[in-house]
């Protein structure tokens, strides 16, 4: 199976970097390229893109708004069918990459992402995972938990009251970072358990991966930031 891939960057030679490097790949395709969020935009109502590379920081419409309309509907649900969303930042724990995250991205990556760590990360959204770790995302959330909004009602309890027993354990290990090995030792259970049930707490929660998951913890107040896990 072809990966589309959209680049989306308004540097010119760093588009050109990637798509030497990923046009090398016998499963993906540039499908398109964009210097803007909304050129990519209207690249997308006529050009079908299973993967995009976005950009933060852009002229006209930055990565972030970008990132809100490809992948989420008016009501913040996520759309069915949306391109996964890869962020590309300068820097580390950038709060552009955590807002995108909030918007929907499956993930961030450094710009000087190493060439293989940049195809691995395609393949694996492209797959249905996430690629920046849940325990990365809380290190982001620590650092900007300031922006999050506080809950008006009892922490979680709408969250929680959408899952049964045993997905609301295995949520909240989700948003403590822990794998699905690490989860399964925990709750003494096999890892391909584990695995349904964080499918069936992402169809129940409208999340797209795990690190939306992580992300909901935290502003519903499941999660504290800087807390011990």
């Amino acid at each position: 199976m072809t990966i589309r891939v959209m680049l989306v960057d308004d540097q010119e030679l760093l588009r050109t970097g990637f798509r030497m490097i990923l046009q090398s790949q016998g499963d993906i395709e540039i499908a398109a390229e964009a210097g803007d969020g909304a050129q990519a935009l209207e690249l997308l109502r006529h050009t079908p893109v299973d993967v995009i590379l976005m950009d933060v920081r852009m002229p006209r419409l930055d990565g972030v708004q970008a990132t809100r309309r490809i992948c989420l509907a008016a009501d913040g649900s996520p759309l069915p069918n949306a391109p996964h969303v890869l962020i590309l930042t300068t820097f580390d724990l950038d709060e552009y990459a955590f807002a995108a995250l909030k918007a929907g991205a499956s993930g961030f990556l450094l710009k000087d992402v190493p060439p293989t760590e940049l195809v691995a990360a395609i393949r694996a959204v492209h797959g249905g995972d996430a690629v920046v770790a849940p325990t990365t995302t809380r290190r982001m959330i620590d650092r900007f938990a300031e922006v999050l909004p506080t809950p008006q009602s009892a922490p979680g309890s709408d969250v929680l009251g959408r899952l049964t027993e045993r997905e609301r354990e295995v949520f909240l290990l989700v948003a403590q970072g822990l794998s699905n090995g690490e989860i399964a030792a925990r709750l003494v259970l096999s890892e391909a358990t584990v695995k349904t049930h964080v499918g069936r707490i992402l169809a129940k929660l409208g999340l797209r991966d795990r690190v939306q998951a992580v992300v909901l913890a935290y502003e519903a107040g499941l999660i504290r930031a800087g807390a011990a896990d």
